[in-house]
């Protein structure tokens, strides 16, 4: 499933704990990783309501569907094209989400709107596309002070393949308290292998991956970090 570019056209059925998403996922849209899974069974143990709540990135919808189950005061989604966004719309409609829904064309954390007092994201990082891996992790971590209220929250995912200490650290600079809520131990997906600078990569990386029975492990980590 989680082979080649991951941009092919598929109907799906996700089951996170008790809840059941039916998903349309177009071609050229994301589809849902363990990244995806992990984070989303996350989010259904966060305390959204009453919160106004800003997601980056909201792909197929899948996460977008259960922050709405979770009764924020308001939610604001973001994707880098309208043919995107239309298909969250299109997902949100598909499992009777009726909460209003702001939907925003915008690059990353470039936006004109907030504070907020939750953003919850799944930065990109193997499939970046970019010779940085880390640039949306970064980004994401540089920026947030200009989209999160004075203390709210930021929660997101990483793998350990993109340094958990080294975002640790960078939050802490900003004079955030970070904790981790959730983690998974996951095998590498298959185009990981693909990525010959990436694979070279991780190995200077510590503790980016564990080798079980000659397979790659990483640990799907997801912050909570709330600001000064």
């Amino acid at each position: 499933m989680y082979t080649g570019n991951n941009l092919y056209p598929q109907e799906l059925t996700l089951n996170f704990g008790d809840t059941t998403l039916e998903l349309d996922v177009p071609e050229g849209v994301w589809n849902p990783t363990p990244h995806g899974m992990h984070l989303g069974n996350m989010i259904l143990t966060l305390d959204l309501k009453n919160k106004e709540v800003l997601e980056l990135g909201s792909g197929s919808g899948n996460h977008t569907i259960l922050i709405s189950k979770q009764k924020p005061k308001k939610l604001t989604v973001t994707e880098i094209s309208q043919d995107i966004l239309s298909n969250t719309r299109h997902n949100l409609l598909k499992n009777d989400i009726n909460l209003p829904v702001e939907y925003m064309v915008a690059d990353w954390t470039h936006i004109d709107k907030g504070p907020f007092d939750v953003l919850i994201t799944n930065p990109p990082f193997v499939k970046s596309g970019k010779r940085y891996y880390r640039y949306f992790i970064d980004s994401l971590i540089n920026d947030t002070h200009k989209l999160v209220k004075h203390g709210g929250r930021l929660i997101f995912i990483q793998s350990s393949v993109a340094d958990v200490k080294k975002s640790m650290n960078l939050m802490k600079d900003w004079g955030m308290d970070v904790k981790i809520i959730g983690e998974q131990k996951v095998p590498f997906r298959d185009y990981y292998f693909e990525d010959e600078v990436f694979m070279d990569t991780i190995e200077k990386t510590p503790g980016a991956y564990e080798k079980i029975n000659d397979q790659y492990i990483e640990t799907l980590v997801v912050f909570e970090a709330t600001l000064p």
